[in-house]
């Protein structure tokens, strides 16, 4: 059913892994929160997604096709991911917390690196691909945007989070989105990108909530400028190297 639905429309295809994963995901929140453990029931719907996309990508020969290969690009064309490291730091900018218990900050971290695996996958991976091909430029926006959008889901997953605190989320996310696909686009794996989205993810287990808005409002725009920067600078060497190219091309 899953390879008839690929082969019909790719799109498609994107968008429906793009429901079951906000759907699902959100529901193993909800259902951690009222059981008392957090991720206790996120953590196996996570694995379950990932182990049926990666088994899918795996059996259909895909997953060179959807970055799950090495980089193609050396680490000193990619300023060595400098930007991107900096970026993890931002969830420690404020102090450190522990905030839940041993079990579930474990369960919190593998949950972390399966929602890395899964957003890369489907946001960079199968959202990207299905729509470069017709509007390479029109991809990268939607990926960015939609990534940043599907945070919204903050606000029903039973976490808590405030309207303004997802907002901000979600600009700053969608900025990450940005980066991610250049990185993406550039390298033609995403390894880093699950690499450096699951940490990001992982150390905001120990993230102290700084008191007031103003610093957090600080914290997203230097988020935002770091990544947004970051993929600027990735999108302007792929149009120097092109045409480069181009004037050496006989």
């Amino acid at each position: 059913m899953l390879k008839q639905l690929y082969d019909k429309s790719r799109l498609g295809f994107s968008i429906l892994w793009i429901v079951i994963y906000c759907v699902l995901m959100s529901a193993g929140d909800s259902l951690s929160a009222a059981a008392g453990i957090e991720k206790v029931l996120t953590l196996p719907i996570g694995l379950f997604l990932a182990a049926t996309l990666f088994c899918f990508l795996k059996k259909h020969r895909l997953t060179a096709k959807y970055g799950l290969c090495r980089a193609k690009t050396a680490p000193s064309a990619m300023l060595y991911y400098l930007p991107a490291i900096l970026m993890l730091t931002a969830n420690l900018w404020h102090g450190v917390s522990v905030r839940i218990g041993a079990l579930e900050t474990v369960l919190y971290i593998l949950s972390m690196f399966c929602v890395g695996f899964l957003e890369e996958v489907i946001f960079r991976g199968l959202l990207y691909r299905a729509m470069a091909a017709d509007n390479p430029k029109s991809a990268v926006i939607v990926s960015s945007l939609t990534f940043g959008i599907g945070h919204i889901v903050n606000l029903f997953n039973g976490s808590g989070a405030e309207m303004f605190v997802t907002l901000l989320q979600v600009f700053y996310a969608a900025a990450a989105g940005f980066m991610f696909v250049m990185i993406y686009v550039k390298t033609d794996s995403l390894i880093g990108c699950i690499v450096i989205h699951g940490v990001f993810n992982a150390l905001s287990v120990f993230t102290k909530e700084p008191s007031g808005m103003v610093p957090r409002i600080v914290s997203c725009i230097l988020l935002m400028l770091i990544s947004g920067g970051y993929a600027v600078y990735l999108a302007c060497s792929m149009k120097k190297t092109k045409e480069t190219k181009s004037q050496f091309r006989v």
